[in-house]
């Protein structure tokens, strides 16, 4: 049931035509920690509509861009020309860990105050005047 649910769905993983199109038109550039797959355009070929060549990630797993690493996605997006596997990426002191996405899950930030969150409301401060219509 998984192959149906990869051929109509771009969030379970990459799409039928998306894996065509790589295996037709795709260089195989590295691989992170995650198990994602990077591409571009066999022999870094520049798009005739973009003017530059086009990269691109093939997920393993659930489609989440949160789970690009840092040197990956300055390729991607052509802040940076060399992939990390051509050159020794060194990792910042300020780059945190990865932690998924949480949002829509029970698990999601839930700022005080949201009806949301576990605990109580906390009290109207009083400086609130409730409409009503005359």
């Amino acid at each position: 049931m998984i192959w149906l649910a990869r051929l109509f769905s771009w969030w379970h993983g990459a799409t039928l035509n998306t894996r065509f199109y790589t295996w037709l038109n795709g260089e195989f550039v590295g691989q992170d920690e995650f198990g994602n797959s990077y591409y571009r355009t066999k022999g870094g070929k520049i798009d005739p509509v973009l003017h530059f060549e086009r990269r691109w990630v093939l997920y393993n797993g659930i489609s989440d861009g949160s789970l690009t690493p840092p040197a990956w996605y300055g390729w991607l997006h052509h802040t940076s020309e060399v992939p990390p596997t051509h050159e020794r990426y060194v990792k910042h002191e300020w780059e945190k860990p990865y932690v998924p996405n949480m949002t829509g899950t029970p698990l999601a930030y839930r700022p005080p105050g949201s009806t949301l969150a576990a605990a109580a409301r906390p009290p109207a401060t009083g400086d609130y005047e409730a409409w009503t219509p005359e």
